[in-house]
């Protein structure tokens, strides 16, 4: 069912988003990955070693130029789009009061606008092959607030919502949309750093979640997909 299919991940040089790209090869899937930094884009497809299948791209998903050529090259390339992973993210963590407008302005623009900028660029283009998906890389932050993570929480608050009006807009489209909200993900992802410890869930493990989205049968739609780790670490004396 995957094989051939069309795909674009934002923010996949590393984490979440190259693990998605990965397995949408293993798959038999062409894919685009996009990031920011050029060095990090070629240490993925050297990585990923797709070939012919993959698609790197110096995307700063932020412009809305730089969005809609993401989807042209794509097409230009590969022939269409089918899927959009929505990975891209920026997390900056620190109180209100200390948190510098730059900051914000970039946690919302790349977790929440960079989603509409390349959202909209792609809708045209799933509509023309029939069909698609789109699934956004939430968080549950999104839904479980907590101190220094305003902004963070913020954006991924505000995808949810995104996400739950756009999948009532294009589901008569063929076109599914699905937000994937991870919990403690071992990755390199923010300024909090990451323990290394094994209780948390791997980049692998959302991208199967992802994976299986688009494998499930048309007739339903899983369209919220939260994630957890079974055993978390305990905050405080066993019960």
């Amino acid at each position: 069912m995957l094989s051939g299919m069309v795909a674009i991940v934002t923010g996949g040089s590393k984490g979440i988003g190259l693990a998605v790209a990965r397995a949408f090869l293993e798959r038999g899937m062409q894919v685009t990955i996009s990031a920011r930094s050029a060095a990090d884009l070629e240490k993925a497809a050297k990585e990923l070693a797709g070939g012919d299948a993959v698609l790197t791209m110096e995307s700063d998903v932020r412009k809305t130029a730089d969005a809609q050529r993401l989807v042209d090259e794509t097409v230009r390339r590969f022939g269409g789009v089918d899927i959009l992973v929505n990975n891209a993210g920026v997390g900056k963590f620190s109180n209100v009061a200390d948190m510098e407008p730059d900051d914000w302005r970039q946690i919302i623009e790349t977790n929440l606008s960079g989603v509409f900028y390349c959202t909209r660029a792609a809708i045209p283009e799933m509509k023309r092959r029939g069909g698609g998906f789109i699934i956004n890389i939430s968080s549950l932050a999104g839904k479980n607030s907590f101190s220094g993570g305003a902004a963070y929480c913020a954006s991924k608050a505000g995808l949810n919502a995104f996400s739950e009006a756009l999948m009532q807009e294009v589901r008569h489209d063929n076109i599914r949309v699905s937000y994937v909200m991870p919990g403690s993900v071992y990755t390199d992802f923010g300024d909090l750093g990451s323990s290394g410890e094994d209780w948390k869930l791997t980049a692998d493990d959302v991208a199967k979640v992802v994976t299986d989205l688009i494998s499930h049968d048309a007739r339903s739609l899983p369209s919220r997909v939260e994630l957890r780790p079974s055993r978390p670490r305990r905050t405080g004396p066993p019960p």
